[in-house]
């Protein structure tokens, strides 16, 4: 399994910027579909964004469509997470997720999909 660790997370203002880092250990990245999911206080974990193992293919949840981009360079063995326009409702803890991917234009957009998971990385968003 690949390993995953999150960085980049923080405390923002209400319509400000982060970029959260997915690094990956023990395999290369090449070969994995990558997603990024978020558990907010009181809630269940839900999904954000994902990217194709090629990174030709992106998806986003309706919430965040428009505000954030998924992104890879797997050169560097990372993911990223570019979020703008945050909102006090985008505070969470955010995980990155991957799978092998045997098709490099496949999406996979369920938590069940993912076998490796990071620790996550708290967001908060002040009003």
């Amino acid at each position: 399994q690949v390993q995953l660790v999150e960085s980049g997370g923080g405390l923002v203002q209400a319509g400000g910027s982060l970029r959260l880092s997915c690094v990956a250990s023990g395999r290369s990245l090449s070969y994995y579909a990558m997603g990024w999911f978020r558990r907010a206080p009181g809630k269940e974990r839900e999904f954000v964004a994902a990217i194709s193992s090629s990174g030709e293919n992106t998806y986003y949840a309706d919430s965040v469509k428009g505000r954030f981009t998924i992104s890879r360079d797997n050169a560097k063995n990372t993911v990223y997470l570019q979020m703008n326009s945050l909102k006090p409702e985008d505070t969470a803890v955010y995980y990155c997720a991957g799978r092998q991917a045997y098709t490099s234009s496949r999406l996979y957009c369920t938590g069940t999909d993912f076998g490796s998971w990071g620790q996550g990385t708290q967001v908060t968003v002040s009003s």
